[in-house]
């Protein structure tokens, strides 16, 4: 079937199978992530038309046009692409009364880089639109893993040939973490590796938390990324973090609410992406109990912001 994207421009993802899967059974596909993890690329791959509402194409008038009307955005043939939806919320329920007008599912694919106020929104999209997470290329995606062993084949106690699993340095391992997983910084060299998560942390801070709530304390929100950076893949209690922020001159540096706030305006944005507890038994306490472990989308994020090399 022929798409907005050639097949030799893409490199195939892991997520590629489930939005076949889902977009069989679902009318609209909601595709949501950090900016840069390639949501745009790969719904150009499933799509075979598209609406861009970011394009700044004479003044960005694909933005005006969809303020005015959203419907407009909704014209193409389907599966139909809209990317950045979050920038016009009105898209978000012409979506879901157009998808009620017919019984086809896969219909839209609609990409989100952050999670908008929709206060004026008439509907959830329950039943309609299905917001699937993406996340930046894996080990296996990027083709520095062979995939020989998985957490499936472990859970169902299948053998796997650990002969065939070649040594990794622990250099090798550092450069990985450092580059991380954003599709364009999969081939940079290990000297040039850190650029580009230094400077989406930078272009985050700069520009995009003011979009969510221009009343942002920005030396405070890079004092808390610090402190999660520090607590990266560790349960630490919100406690901890504002001990962490707190100054010995002022104990008031962020109250809790302060916190829960910018913690909120980091989910929004895709930044982090907590672990949660888990146990085999179904029944066991620790699935409620045990905190969550904190960490950011990528490996490279808390590298950054704590200025790591190799």
């Amino acid at each position: 079937m022929p798409t907005l994207l050639d097949d030799k421009k893409y490199k195939k993802r892991i997520i590629d199978s489930t939005i076949d899967r889902y977009l069989k059974v679902c009318p609209a596909l909601c595709i949501e992530g950090p900016k840069w993890c390639g949501k745009t690329w790969t719904s150009m791959y499933h799509s075979k038309s598209g609406f861009f509402v970011g394009d700044p194409t004479n003044n960005f008038s694909n933005r005006t046009l969809a303020s005015m009307n959203p419907k407009i955005a909704l014209e193409g043939e389907k599966p139909h692409l809209i990317d950045e939806w979050q920038e016009v919320n009105s898209i978000w329920d012409a979506t879901r009364s157009k998808v009620d007008e017919s019984i086809d599912n896969g219909q839209f694919i609609l990409t989100g880089s952050s999670t908008p106020k929709i206060k004026g929104a008439l509907h959830s999209g329950a039943g309609r639109i299905v917001s699937i997470k993406m996340n930046t290329m894996s080990l296996f995606e990027s083709n520095d893993s062979e995939g020989i062993v998985s957490l499936n084949d472990i859970c169902e106690a299948n053998k796997i040939n650990y002969q065939l699993i070649d040594q990794i340095s622990l250099e090798k391992l550092a450069y990985f973490i450092i580059r991380g997983g954003f599709p364009r910084n999969i081939s940079v060299d290990i000297e040039n590796a850190s650029i580009l998560p230094r400077s989406y942390i930078e272009s985050v801070l700069k520009y995009d938390f003011n979009k969510i709530d221009d009343g942002i304390n920005l030396h405070k929100m890079r004092q808390l990324l610090k402190s999660l950076a520090r607590n990266e893949s560790i349960t630490v209690a919100d406690s901890k973090l504002i001990n962490d922020l707190s100054d010995s001159k002022d104990d008031s540096f962020m109250s809790r609410n302060t916190l829960y706030k910018y913690l909120d305006i980091l989910n929004s944005l895709f930044l982090l992406n907590n672990q949660k507890p888990f146990s085999p038994n179904i029944r066991s306490s620790l699935r409620v109990k045990q905190m969550e472990k904190r960490h950011f989308f990528d490996p490279s994020i808390p590298s950054a912001i704590l200025n790591l090399t190799t």
